[in-house]
């Protein structure tokens, strides 16, 4: 059985969930390569947030360690995207 205060970590960390739906058709159908970008962006965001929560809930130490692996990857992710969006001339 979870304590109070952990179910209220799940219930947030299901509310991202949904989040992460919304904002995967945005990266999808998203009108412009930016919109896109920052839709993935986010999402990795997101992602770091839920296993952030889910640390807190589950009392699992490890999910920080992966949490936070997977934000410096999502920086250099959101650089890389960036510089080739420029480099192709697809900024304005």
């Amino acid at each position: 059985m979870t304590p109070p205060l952990a179910d209220v970590f799940l219930s947030a960390a299901a509310a991202f969930v949904v989040l992460a739906i919304v904002l995967l058709y945005r990266a999808v159908v998203g009108p412009t390569t930016q919109d896109r970008l920052l839709a993935v962006n986010v999402l990795g965001t997101n992602t770091v947030v839920i296993l952030a929560l889910l640390t807190v809930a589950l009392g699992e130490p490890w999910f920080l360690d992966i949490a936070l692996i997977y934000a410096l990857l999502n920086f250099l992710m959101s650089i890389a995207i960036s510089k080739f969006t420029v480099e192709r001339g697809g900024v304005l």
